[in-house]
């Protein structure tokens, strides 16, 4: 189609169009005002990111003397953006339920602005565990330099930073902005960690691509998963009408010192891996491992076959008769 074919059809596709989102409201956002930005949320991940390592992220050159300026000028920059994008989501929750959120909006800014006056008072705890997962990397890896390696360079540090961040607003019960920055930092690294995970201290995920933990998951102390590894749901449990039902334990619970090398799945609520554990690669696992053991899976049979020799056979020279 030329452009003077799109210009007499524009009409009528803009009329379809139109229609469609009549027709399918699940997928349209109209008549409706309350929204949060994701490019908002990227924004308030690289101010968090910034608070978390300063000098490695962000702004260089800081010192003992400008860091306080520094902080000073991202904190309320922070807040102003967390509690725009709360008010967002507590609104739209509201609109969503058909209740008049308009009204109610300055409700929603109030409650908004507690909010994140309580996420940045946890921002020196929440490093606190930050620097103990960048501890873990660095003993976990022989491959790792130092911590500035770690910090700069490795995705798990990256995809664990934002979670942490993420589970402290899903304890808070905030809508959507956990569920988009873990799922922002599931973009950026190839690892999906669910802001409703319960994840302990000194956590370190090797390489990390294709890494999946449920929201229900329960890790404790001193964890290290490889690439690939799934801990995830068994099965998804419907009510008499057929729908899922939420909110229950349906992710596995990892003890202390547990080690999940590549490509393991294990799934399921009451699945329970044993402080000290191992589960082997590539092991699919849907039951309960006891303290200390090991898992792994009869290697396979390999077949090596040895190259086909050489085509030695001699064979005549083609004769060219025209003398060229």
């Amino acid at each position: 189609m030329d452009s003077k074919h799109l210009g007499e059809a524009l009409p009528r596709l803009v009329s379809r169009i139109v229609q469609s989102y009549s027709a399918e409201p699940r997928t349209q956002h109209i008549d409706r005002e309350f929204l949060p930005s994701r490019a908002v949320i990227i924004e308030i991940c690289g101010l968090l990111l910034e608070l978390t390592y300063p000098g490695y992220i962000g702004r260089r050159g800081l010192t003992r003397h400008n860091i306080s300026f520094h902080v000073g000028e991202l904190l309320p920059r922070l807040w102003e953006l967390l509690t725009d994008e709360i008010t967002q989501c507590l609104c739209h929750t509201q609109e969503s339920a058909s209740t008049p959120a308009a009204d109610t909006q300055g409700a929603c800014r109030d409650q908004a602005s507690e909010l994140a006056g309580r996420f940045i008072e946890r921002i020196p705890a929440v490093r606190a565990v930050l620097a103990d997962d960048v501890q873990a990397a660095f003993d976990g890896d022989p491959a790792a330099t130092g911590t500035a390696e770690i910090i700069l360079a490795y995705p798990a540090i990256l995809a664990i930073t934002i979670f942490r961040y993420a589970h402290e607003l899903y304890g808070m019960d905030v809508p959507l902005i956990p569920r988009i920055m873990t799922e922002h930092a599931h973009y950026l690294t190839g690892i999906d960690i669910h802001p409703g995970a319960r994840i302990g201290r000194f956590f370190f995920i090797d390489h990390g691509t294709g890494v999946v933990i449920g929201e229900t998951t329960d890790i404790g102390d001193h964890v290290k998963i490889y690439q690939g590894v799934t801990l995830g749901a068994l099965s998804f449990a419907k009510d008499e009408r057929g729908r899922l039902i939420r909110g229950y334990k349906r992710h596995p619970t990892v003890g202390n010192h547990v080690t999940v090398y590549a490509g393991a799945t294990v799934l399921g609520g009451e699945t329970k891996l044993g402080d000290g554990s191992i589960v082997g690669g590539s092991v699919f696992l849907t039951r309960s491992v006891d303290p200390g053991h090991q898992v792994s899976i009869s290697p396979p049979v390999l077949r090596v076959r040895p190259p086909k020799p050489a085509d030695t056979t001699i064979r005549p020279e083609t004769v060219d008769e025209s003398g060229s």
